[in-house]
């Protein structure tokens, strides 16, 4: 009986991969009192939005994490997410401003009829989402991809980070991590739920299908989710019923 052949243990090296930290923004309130909505370019964070922001930057504070790059989409409520993690943190970052980052764009809602106003706030974010569905009458899942993939890739390309911070929106996270559970794919899961406030941790290596899912939805502020059973569109359409009586 012949023996298997040594094996050469110096061939082998574990990859080297980098680590996103990719946020939600804090909570937001799109209608003021009288029910009017509130821009969504403009709207900052409320109350529990800003608790939501400190919460998670104690979170990264605990773990002494300091970030090589801190980029936000430049929505205010990214803007002030992002500064007020840093707060906690205690480090002294520049934050860069990458537009194509902004959320999935709507149309007007007083063009969908009302028969369709459903499907027009939940259907872009209900399971695996064909690229042509529209997100409020508005951009497409496959546009969303068109443009949040390209800068991800020049991301991925630049090489003198090792950690950054990215802190975006729920449908702009959505299709991050949809390309990454597919490993550099285009299926879109709407149901991955993405709470405000919320990190989810991505590692990196050189090959564009590696990719690996550490933490997804993370909340600091409520780690099970315990009081939290509808979806963020699912509210807004509640809210949205309410304002029209």
């Amino acid at each position: 009986m012949s023996l298997p052949e040594p094996l050469d243990t110096s061939a082998w090296q574990p990859p080297k991969r980098r680590r996103i930290y990719l946020m939600r923004h804090g909570d937001v309130t799109y209608f003021d009192d009288t029910g009017r909505p509130i821009h969504p370019e403009t709207v900052p964070l409320n109350e529990r939005g800003c608790a939501e922001a400190s919460a998670a930057g104690r979170a990264f504070a605990e773990q002494a994490l300091t970030f090589d790059r801190v980029i936000v989409s430049g929505l205010p409520r990214t803007i002030e997410t992002a500064r007020r993690v840093l707060a906690e943190t205690g480090q002294r970052a520049e934050l860069e401003v990458e537009p194509t980052w902004e959320e999935i764009r709507g149309g007007k809602l007083g063009t969908i009829p009302a028969a369709n106003l459903e499907a027009a706030f939940l259907g872009a974010f209900d399971g695996i989402v064909p690229e042509s569905t529209q997100f409020l009458g508005g951009e497409t899942i496959g546009a969303l991809f068109d443009r949040v993939l390209p800068a991800l890739h020049g991301l991925r390309e630049d090489a003198a980070w090792d950690t950054v911070l990215l802190v975006l929106h729920g449908g702009v996270n959505r299709a991050i991590l949809s390309h990454a559970i597919t490993a550099g794919g285009r299926t879109f899961f709407g149901h991955l739920a993405q709470a405000t406030g919320c990190i989810n941790a991505l590692d990196v290596g050189d090959e564009p299908r590696d990719w690996v899912v550490r933490t997804v939805n993370y909340s600091p502020s409520a780690p099970l989710h315990r009081d939290t059973r509808s979806t963020t569109m699912e509210k807004l359409y509640a809210q949205f019923l309410q304002t029209r009586g």
